[in-house]
């Protein structure tokens, strides 16, 4: 049984109720988490403001850079355990695993960094007057946290709000919680004081919404779909609490007839099989220049059917999917494709090893999806590549722009100019050319525009959402 982590403590929930945790490689439970509710987020957040006003908000930038810093160490010294238990709660490849818990270092190392060179500005003003800017923590800030990347995410947005200056109550998604549990155990072995990071679970419409709507809470992120975001934004309004969204995407990779293919090909596969499609920023949509459109798809098909989906510790190219729901999601959208009569170009293989309670789903290449159909405008959330053709640039940014999200997109050209006029062109956050993702990239700033959300996380950038500017101006004669 795992408690939620108050003020430096294992506390059971004031529910007296719990939630089973499921092994998406087998479908079996092995664990328990807290099923919370407000009392729980009274709690957190009290504890939260308690160490706040007594103990955080007197740290130097430089004293909170060595707390986080020393985190950063513990993680590291913990990667493994810390991969382990990724594993088997997300059913991430062992390879995905460990690479989000040395992201997660990377994070804390980062933002330990940051946290004393967030600075204000003098501003020229009339004679007699100087003026000046502070950047000032929120104070509480709440964290809704997705099933997908847990440690990551946790990292970007935790990691950049503690350097900023604030205290955190963090509710993970009920799917997915176990490592940020023990992500907290480790800030308290490190040195954290009590209240500094707290950890809730439970189901997003009982204590998501209670974190939401709580008073004492100064600054929500949340990381999720358009609709649950729609819904945080109306309550955050109310009381007109700040948020940052990062809302999902449908990504396109564009290629060009001059791209390098050799280059382009194995980082679009992996942009869509990575953690089994379930990634925000997935490369879901292959936008093709047609001069170039049976070459590339045969070689994408030959690619697609050699790719192996198995249980999490067998370490293949896919894991499961996190949940029955969410492969029945997947299959619900293949089924309108074969409705729709679009062709099925290739799919991947699940080994005979995965068990049947297991949630897999084969990686699946479709071809010629039509822009307007939903496998080209919704999130499928799974292992699913829709590719499409087009003539020339301006259809190809039509099609890239032609949907509800604007979170990332790839281009791939040796063309100089191309690149730039496609960059400026493409409407998302982060524009990826000749490569997809940039490693992680913890330096860039993430973050999307129309329904993918506002605001941005990772990088400096993401603390200046983390603070408030205050003015001041002073007559000195």
């Amino acid at each position: 049984m795992q408690f939620n982590y108050i003020g430096n403590e294992a506390r059971p929930s004031s529910s007296d109720r719990s939630i089973p945790v499921i092994d998406p490689s087998d479908g079996q439970v092995f664990d328990e988490i807290q099923r919370s509710n407000a009392s729980d987020i009274d709690a957190a957040v009290a504890a939260a403001r308690k160490c706040n006003d007594s103990v955080w908000s007197k740290l130097s930038g430089a004293e909170r850079g060595r707390l986080l810093m020393r985190l950063s160490n513990k993680v590291a010294e913990h990667a493994e355990e810390l991969a382990l238990i990724e594993q088997r709660d997300c059913g991430k490849p062992t390879k995905q695993a460990r690479a989000d818990a040395l992201a997660l270092v990377r994070y804390f190392e980062f933002y330990a960094g940051a946290c004393d060179k967030l600075h204000g500005t003098t501003i020229p003003y009339l004679d007699g007057y100087s003026v000046l800017t502070w950047r000032e923590a929120h104070g509480v800030t709440g964290h809704i946290i997705p099933w997908n990347y847990p440690m990551q995410i946790f990292g970007r947005s935790v990691g950049g709000a503690l350097a900023a200056g604030n205290v955190c109550v963090v509710k993970p998604s009920e799917d997915a919680c176990l490592s940020l549990i023990r992500v907290a155990q480790l800030a308290e072995e490190a040195g954290f004081p009590a209240g500094a990071i707290n950890i809730v679970t439970g189901y997003g419409h009982e204590v998501g919404d209670a974190l939401a709507r709580h008073p004492g809470i100064d600054h929500i992120s949340f990381t999720g779909s358009p609709r649950v975001g729609t819904l945080i934004q109306q309550v955050a309004a109310e009381r007109h609490c700040p948020v940052t969204l990062e809302l999902g995407g449908k990504s396109p990779q564009i290629i060009f007839a001059d791209a390098d293919l050799d280059a382009a090909i194995p980082m679009v596969i992996n942009a869509i099989v990575q953690n089994a499609g379930q990634t925000c920023s997935a490369g879901s949509r292959l936008l093709v220049d047609q001069a170039i459109y049976e070459p590339l798809l045969d070689r994408l098909g030959k690619a697609f059917t050699n790719l192996r989906v198995g249980p999490a510790v067998m370490d293949l190219d896919v894991g499961p999917l996190i949940r029955a729901s969410q492969q029945q999601r997947v299959w619900d959208f293949l089924s309108d494709a074969q409705v729709a009569n679009i062709a099925m170009v290739a799919q991947g293989q699940v080994v005979d090893e995965a068990p049947e309670t297991g949630f897999y789903q084969a990686p699946t290449l479709l071809r010629d999806v039509p822009v307007d159909h939903r496998l080209a405008q919704e999130e499928v959330f799974g292992p699913v590549l829709s590719a499409m053709s087009f003539k020339d640039e301006d259809e190809a940014i039509a099609q890239a722009n032609a949907t509800q999200f604007g979170l990332v997109a790839g281009i791939w050209t040796r063309d100089g100019s191309r690149q730039l006029r496609m960059a400026k062109r493409v409407r998302s956050g982060q524009v990826f050319i000749n490569n997809y993702g940039a490693g992680g990239g913890v330096e860039l700033p993430f973050g999307g525009v129309k329904s993918s959300g506002y605001g941005r996380e990772k990088g400096f950038e993401a603390l200046y959402g983390f603070t408030t500017v205050k003015t001041v101006a002073i007559k000195h004669g």
